[in-house]
């Protein structure tokens, strides 16, 4: 059983940044972002995942890349999202994702263990 903690979320002004943290207990091979704002499905940021030891490679949604990075401590186990030039459209509520399954998908179906989430607040 894996358990995830998120911290971080806030608000903020367009234009500034956040630093979302997701701390993890147990193994697992893919970590995930997902975000849903009110009235809208959950929708895929960013994932992590490592093919050899200590090197791990992040894929991006559109929407956000450029303006955000996702991280890995592996001694601490805890995944980051470092968010940059945020927008309004940014606004909702973080959710981080872990599976334990090799491969790292981008659908939130395929993701088994789930934080309690944080929000994000971007004003204009």
């Amino acid at each position: 059983q894996v358990q995830l903690q998120e911290s971080g979320g806030g608000s903020v002004q367009s234009g500034g940044s956040l630093k979302l943290s997701c701390a993890a207990s147990g193994d697992t091979r893919c970590m995930a972002w997902f975000r849903q704002a009110p009235g809208k499905e959950r929708e895929w940021v960013a994932n992590i995942y490592s093919l050899r030891s200590f090197t791990y490679y992040a894929d991006y949604a559109s929407p956000v890349k450029g303006r955000f990075t996702t991280s890995r401590d592996s001694a601490k186990n805890t995944l980051y999202l470092e968010m940059n030039s945020l927008k309004p459209e940014d606004t909702a509520l973080y959710y981080c994702a872990a599976d334990q399954r090799y491969g790292c998908s981008r659908a939130a179906a395929d993701f088994a263990y789930w934080g309690q989430g944080t929000q994000v607040t971007v004003s204009s």
